[in-house]
């Protein structure tokens, strides 16, 4: 077939943007290079006789031309024309088939790692929102009544004053702003003892988990993990190549006598001590002095994570781990993610001290540093005082709404399931009645358009009896009454099946 032909059957787009056009005769061409119908050193038409061709500017047919031969598809001679490559590799260059359709290279026969198919084996990816307040979404705070317009006049305000330099290459371990507002903020709140230099800010918990990870576990390393509790937390520190060890929860959280049982030279405790994920206990003082005991004596670290602890409904906020901590063990995470907005990834890391370097420098090779300007919007919000007066005002909301749900299950869904009266958190769990699996009455909510989930898929070893979590903190009233009474339609539906 000649170079004539083969331009021939390349057919005019509809579209005639002169941007489009060069575009789409590049890709063409590229095409017939690498599928083999424009052999190596074949010369290719004139620019003016494929203008005309398709009756397009000549200036056209020149930047298509222009971008072959930027990429080394081809080559032109001076006062001869432009050819095909001839360096391309032989690969590139196949013949077609019988029936005319150019043949695909081989898969590649390149994997993941071993490591990397075992940890996502079960790893399941949040859907991104297109709905705000649904029932019983468990994961996501009162997004409809967060202060949209105030935040939008704070970053306003920041981005026109702030100086060029914010623009520039942000601080490692985040803005010193923000550091200091957040060791304020968390030393009254929640008795943590730290400097702002112990503070690494990263775009949410999970960045911090993954740095913990990265700095304080190497393979085969074991780690005890709540059972029930956060998954998140388990794939992470499960990647680094850590085995998990699962340990029991009652109710003063994990219990550290087992887990001294099954793995007494551990190198590192996951715990949620003050409202113990999924299940909401806070871990006992006893239960405290021991875990921190434990700590020396084994030369072990303790990651506290505070996702929620803000939200608690009758008395003050219990103090953080880390307040009792004398020795340098605990590592304390906390997230703006549940206290504010989903979509503003920050969070941080409270290191001991003699950490601070080595946790700075692992930040900068994940991802150089945290976003400077969304952290200056951030650090004003809190020095103003909005953070803690939007926390104090979610906390009302947060015990008024779990308040409509313990009234409506009260109503709609007795003899079917019993919520877990609740201290604190944005979720509650509910103990099934019926014999159903919570697998299947989950199955069965969702279907009918409900997020929630059954308790078991929080549990790694130790099962418990039948139950389903249900957020309520980001659901307004109407439709936490509207969705317990399609989970009761929907349990009655599985007690009956």
């Amino acid at each position: 077939m000649s170079k004539t032909e083969i331009f021939q059957d390349i057919p005019l787009p509809a579209a005639r943007d002169a941007q489009e056009l060069w575009r789409w005769l590049y890709t063409e061409v590229r095409a017939a290079i690498l599928d083999g119908r424009l052999k190596r050193e074949a010369r290719l038409p004139s620019t003016r006789s494929l203008a005309r061709q398709y009756s397009v500017s000549r200036g056209t047919v020149v930047a298509a031309f222009e971008q072959l031969q930027a990429e080394g598809y081809t080559h032109t001679e001076v006062g001869s024309g432009t050819y095909v490559a001839s360096g391309l590799p032989d690969r590139s260059f196949v013949a077609r088939t019988a029936g005319g359709a150019a043949p695909n290279l081989p898969p590649s026969k390149a994997t993941l790692s071993k490591r990397a198919q075992e940890t996502l084996k079960h790893v399941k990816v949040l859907p991104a929102s297109h709905s705000v307040g649904k029932a019983f979404r468990s994961y996501e705070p009162a997004i409809d009544l967060f202060p949209v317009d105030l935040w939008a006049r704070i970053s306003a305000r920041v981005l026109r004053h702030a100086p060029r330099s914010l623009y520039g290459q942000g601080n490692t371990a985040g803005y010193q702003p923000l550091r200091r507002a957040i060791a304020e903020y968390i030393g009254g709140s929640r008795g943590v003892r730290c400097s702002p230099d112990q503070i690494i800010v990263t775009s949410g918990a999970q960045q911090a988990l993954d740095l913990v990870g990265r700095l304080l576990l190497d393979p085969g390393d074991r780690v005890w993990m709540e059972d029930p509790g956060y998954p998140g937390a388990w794939f992470t520190l499960r990647a680094t190549g850590a085995r998990i060890v699962p340990v029991p929860v009652d109710r003063d959280g994990i219990i550290v006598e087992t887990a001294r049982k099954l793995a007494p030279q551990a190198k590192l405790a996951y715990v949620t001590p003050a409202n113990q994920f999924p299940l909401g206990v806070t871990m006992s003082a006893e239960r405290r002095m021991e875990l921190l005991h434990w700590a020396v004596s084994a030369g072990a670290w303790i990651v506290e994570d505070e996702y929620d602890a803000e939200y608690r409904y009758s008395g003050r906020p219990v103090a953080a781990l880390q307040s009792l901590d004398r020795s340098g063990s605990v590592i304390y995470i906390g997230t703006f993610t549940k206290m504010l907005f989903n979509a503003l990834r920050l969070g941080f890391l409270v290191v001991p001290e003699r950490l601070a370097n080595s946790f700075e420098a692992a930040r900068s090779f994940v991802d150089r540093h945290p976003p400077t300007l969304d952290q200056a919007v951030l650090a004003e919000f809190i020095a103003e005082g909005h953070f803690g007066h939007h926390v104090r005002s979610m906390r009302q909301v947060y015990s008024e709404r779990l308040s409509v749900l313990e009234a409506a299950a009260q109503k709609h869904l007795a003899g079917l399931l019993e919520l877990t009266p609740t201290a604190a958190g944005m979720r509650t769990v509910a103990w099934l009645k019926t014999r159903t699996s919570g697998e299947v009455a989950a199955h069965r909510a969702q279907m009918l358009g409900l997020e929630l989930a059954a308790l078991s898929v929080f549990t790694v070893k130790y099962s418990r009896k039948p139950a389903l979590i249900l957020g309520f903190a980001g659901c307004n009233p109407n439709e936490l009454r509207r969705g317990v009474s399609v989970l009761a339609a929907a349990l009655r539906t599985s007690a009956r099946s």
